[in-house]
């Protein structure tokens, strides 16, 4: 299905909830900024609205620049976790932990890779790892894998991700490779100018978004959860093109983009 079937164009009868809201469980003091991205890129999706549980020295970062924001918990559809989060970071994993024990859509990425326990979690989670971190969770799990070697074979250890956790992975490169159940899609290399500080809290932010906008039919199962990553994915792509239009790209130019190409397919 193409991206324009997971975008919501807003209805008169609608309201913030019916739009959608995503929840963010991500940043630390020393990376604030994973928040802030994340949080901006999923706001540019058209999603009704954001909550953001965190420090609160993060808090008051992100309100300087999207007062949007509500620092509170409360009703989600879909949580992106671990963005900018140390595994060690005892406050935060408790939050990402206690979102794992539910029947949550969660994007799981950078730290909460090493919080959550996939063998007992009962939320639908969409893991998001670049070949490093992908190379670090499966040595964690008994496989002695590297990242060159994931690098070289991303569609397989894409898959063994999937088959490992029984969820669905997004695995970031320059061909990035969502698998699920045995199933995979490569994309064809991706914007170069992706490469760059944050594009990855960028992506989990819009993936988030869109697993929130389209809850409802991804439980119905009227929608496919595996497409609906697919279309994050390319909504990325198409955002960091969008940038590059005009400027050098930085993370928040792609996330601030994502809102120009919405509207221009909506």
């Amino acid at each position: 299905m193409a991206l324009e079937n997971f975008l919501k164009r807003p209805l008169a009868s609608d309201d913030k909830y019916s739009r959608g809201v995503v929840g963010f469980v991500t940043g630390s003091q020393n990376f604030a900024g994973a928040a802030l991205l994340g949080i901006t890129a999923a706001m540019r999706t058209g999603i009704g609205m954001v909550r953001y549980l965190g420090p609160e020295s993060v808090s008051n970062l992100i309100l300087q620049t999207r007062p949007e924001i509500v620092l509170q918990d409360g009703k989600v559809q879909a949580w992106v976790v671990g963005s900018g989060v140390s595994p060690e970071d005892a406050e935060q994993a408790e939050r990402i932990l206690a979102i794992a024990k539910t029947d949550a859509l969660i994007v799981v990425d950078a730290g909460a890779l090493q919080i959550i326990d996939f063998e007992k979690t009962a939320a639908t989670c969409v893991l998001t790892p670049h070949a490093g971190e992908a190379a670090k969770f499966l040595n964690s799990l008994g496989h002695a894998i590297s990242r060159e070697q994931i690098e070289s074979e991303p569609v397989e250890h894409a898959l063994l991700i999937a088959s490992l956790t029984k969820q669905t992975v997004l695995l970031k490169g320059n061909q990035t490779v969502v698998a699920r159940n045995g199933k995979s899609f490569q994309f064809a290399p991706a914007p170069a100018v992706l490469a760059t500080a944050g594009s990855g809290d960028v992506l989990a932010g819009i993936v988030g978004a869109l697993l929130a906008s389209n809850a409802q039919e991804i439980t119905a199962g009227t929608a496919d959860l595996f497409e609906v990553v697919l279309a994050g994915v390319e909504l990325q792509a198409l955002a960091a093109s969008k940038a590059a239009q005009s400027s050098t790209v930085v993370a928040l130019d792609i996330a601030e983009a994502v809102g120009q190409v919405v509207a221009g397919i909506q």
